[in-house]
C-alpha cells in the first residue's frame, strides 16, 4: 500500500481510484465493508481510503484526552490488510478545516485525486463546520463525474456498529466485545521504554510502553499477546494503569511482562493485544502482596490465552 499526503501533484499512477472516506478510527467491521463496498463498486479501479491525520477532533479539542483506537502506523496496517492499494492520509490543521465541503470534493476529490467513485457511510459530514452532508456530495459527485455509494452501518442487537462503541467497551473493561466489533483484538502500539525496572527485582520484568495518543482502557490486569518488532509473538499478562502499590504519580501507563521471554527490547516497536480483563487496579500493602497476585494474574492470564 503506497501512502500519500498531499492532494497536489499526485502521480498519475496514484489517480484515478474508488475512494472510501472516513476517519477510519479503529478499522472495525463497519468500516471494512465500507471499503469492501468501494471494491465492490469498481472492481477496475485501484482501492484507496482517504482519511486524516491528525483526527479533526485533536485540532477542534485538545484538550479532550486521548481516545485513539488506531494511531497512524496501526491505521494504516489495518487498512492494507484489508486489500487498500492508497492511502490519502491528508494532515488536518486549521486551515484545512475552513475549506468548504463543496470545495473539498471539487478541488481535492476531483481535480486532486481524480477519483472515479466516493464511497462513504451514510452519515458522513465534511467540509468547513461539517457543513457538507451525503445530499451534497452526491450531487456534486453526480456533477463532476464521480460515482457514488452509501454504505448502511453494520448493526446488531446493541445498534449501530461504531468507534464510539468501542470505546466504550474498552473503558467499561470489556475487551471481548472490542474483538468482536473490531474484528481482531484491541491494540496498543508503541515503543518500549525504560521504567523503574521494579518488576525484575520481584521476578516479573515488564515492557514499559506510554499510552501516549491512544484511548486508556480499564484500568487493571489483562491476558495479552505481544507482536515484536521481528515479527514474533508472545504471550503475556499486563497492567494498564497508575500502578498506586509502587507509583504516587498520575501518568497512566502499560506494562506488559512476556511469558519465557529475557531478551531486550528497549527502544523498539511491539503491539500489545488485550484479550481479556482479568481484574482491576488495586493498591496492595506491600511489595510481598503484590508479588503474589502478580504471580496469580500470569496463571490466570495462561489459563485464559490457552483457551482462545
Amino acid at each position: 500500500m503506497r501512502v500519500f499526503t498531499d492532494w497536489q501533484d499526485v502521480p498519475p499512477d496514484a489517480r484515478g481510484a474508488t475512494v472510501a472516506l472516513g476517519n477510519f478510527d479503529g478499522v472495525h467491521r463497519g468500516h471494512a465493508s465500507v471499503i469492501k463496498a468501494a471494491h465492490a463498486a469498481r472492481p477496475d479501479a485501484p482501492l484507496a481510503v482517504l482519511t486524516f491525520e491528525p483526527h479533526p477532533r485533536e485540532v477542534f479539542r485538545p484538550d479532550d484526552p486521548p481516545f485513539r483506537l488506531t494511531l497512524s502506523a496501526e491505521r494504516a496496517d489495518a487498512l492494507a490488510a484489508l486489500g487498500v492499494d492508497l492511502l490519502y492520509e491528508l494532515p488536518f490543521n486549521h486551515a484545512f478545516s475552513l475549506m468548504t465541503a463543496g470545495d473539498f470534493v471539487e478541488r481535492v476529490l476531483h481535480e486532486g485525486f481524480g477519483a472515479r467513485h466516493l464511497v462513504s457511510g451514510q452519515d458522513f459530514a465534511f467540509g468547513h463546520r461539517r457543513g457538507g452532508s451525503t445530499g451534497l456530495l452526491a450531487a456534486r459527485a453526480e456533477s463532476l463525474g464521480m460515482g457514488l455509494t452509501l454504505v448502511p452501518p453494520v448493526t446488531d442487537a446493541q445498534g449501530p456498529l461504531s468507534s464510539t462503541r468501542i470505546r466504550r467497551a474498552l473503558q467499561d473493561g470489556y475487551p471481548e466485545r472490542a474483538t468482536a466489533e473490531l474484528g481482531r483484538p484491541w491494540a496498543i502500539r508503541g515503543i518500549v521504554s525504560h521504567g523503574d525496572k521494579r518488576g525484575r527485582t520481584i521476578g516479573f520484568p515488564t515492557a514499559n510502553v506510554p499510552l501516549g495518543r491512544h484511548l486508556e482502557p480499564a484500568r487493571g490486569v489483562y491476558a495479552t499477546t505481544v507482536r515484536l518488532a521481528d515479527g514474533s509473538g508472545h504471550d503475556g499478562v499486563a497492567n494498564i494503569g497508575r500502578r498506586p502499590t509502587v507509583n504516587a504519580g498520575t501518568e497512566s501507563r502499560l506494562e506488559v511482562n512476556l511469558f519465557g521471554f529475557a531478551g531486550d527490547i528497549y527502544g523498539t516497536d511491539i503491539t500489545v493485544a488485550l484479550h481479556a480483563y482479568i481484574r482491576a487496579e488495586i493498591k496492595f500493602s506491600g511489595l510481598d502482596a503484590l508479588k503474589a497476585q502478580i504471580a496469580a494474574d500470569a496463571e490466570e492470564a495462561k489459563r485464559i490465552l490457552s483457551l482462545s
